[in-house]
């Protein structure tokens, strides 16, 4: 056995005994919707590391995230469910099959090839081309991925030049329904045609909204010291002051 799979070994065997009468008192405890929070944020973390491109953070996550894989086999060991094997099995098979232009006679990458064995899979026949809303996805990741199925057989625009004019077109019927009902609808689409952008620019808009609410923060948080070193109240100030600090925090930035 290869080092990788000796240290596999050990990590398994630590999360029997974090989990075993003489464990972990709060490792024990956990169930598998216990645990849903945290895979959550450890998944996110794992993004953050990503964006920033801090490898050592990345190593780090990355085990935070492999511990949620085997913490949640082993509950499921214990419930006589699955095991870690199984799940590792089930995961080399599923690689298998859906290379098959890797790993059988196939001539080559199929999106249509693909979207079929994974249909299979499921033991069902796809219902669409354009894939199935999963309402647990956040929505900007969501809008990216079905553009992404539709843009696969060809339902897109020719250009960038379109996706432009649909935004600036759908910016219009959002003023036009500001006193109506259909604001929210219309603020949908336009949202919808921004991820459609982003995906022309090869920018992921889950991942540029973060970095931008990033940004605000620390810009406003700039404001908010720059504000108190002054001996001012932020609440006191009128708008047109706290343009004027907003500016100056935002120029803190070029420094």
């Amino acid at each position: 056995m290869g080092k990788t799979g000796k240290l596999f070994e050990e990590l398994v065997s630590l999360m029997e005994k974090l989990r075993s009468p003489k464990g972990c008192e709060w490792d024990r405890k956990q169930t598998h919707e216990s645990l849903k929070p945290y895979l959550i944020e450890e998944c996110y973390e794992l993004i953050e590391a990503i964006d920033k491109k801090d490898d050592e953070m990345m190593e780090e996550e990355l085990g935070d995230v492999l511990l949620q894989v085997v913490f949640h086999s082993q509950i499921a060991k214990e419930r006589k469910a699955f095991s870690i094997d199984d799940v590792v099995e089930h995961l080399n098979s599923k690689l298998v099959r859906r290379h098959p232009h890797v790993f059988g006679n196939s001539p080559g990458y199929s999106y249509k090839q693909w979207e079929d064995i994974k249909a299979r899979e499921k033991g069902k026949e796809r219902s669409s081309r354009v894939g199935e809303i999963n309402p647990l996805v956040p929505a900007l990741s969501m809008a990216r991925r079905i553009q992404e199925n539709a843009a696969q057989v060809g339902f897109d625009w020719n250009d960038i030049d379109g996706v432009y004019e649909k935004i600036e077109e759908e910016l219009e019927e959002l003023k036009k329904a500001k006193n109506t009902g259909e604001v929210e609808e219309e603020l949908g689409d336009l949202l919808f045609s921004i991820v459609n952008l982003s995906r022309f620019l090869k920018v992921d808009p889950e991942s540029a909204l973060r970095k931008a609410t990033r940004k605000f923060v620390e810009r406003f948080r700039k404001m908010e010291e720059l504000i108190e070193r002054d001996g001012l109240v932020l609440e006191e100030l009128p708008s047109e002051e706290l343009d004027e600090y907003w500016k100056k925090a935002k120029g803190g930035d070029e420094e």
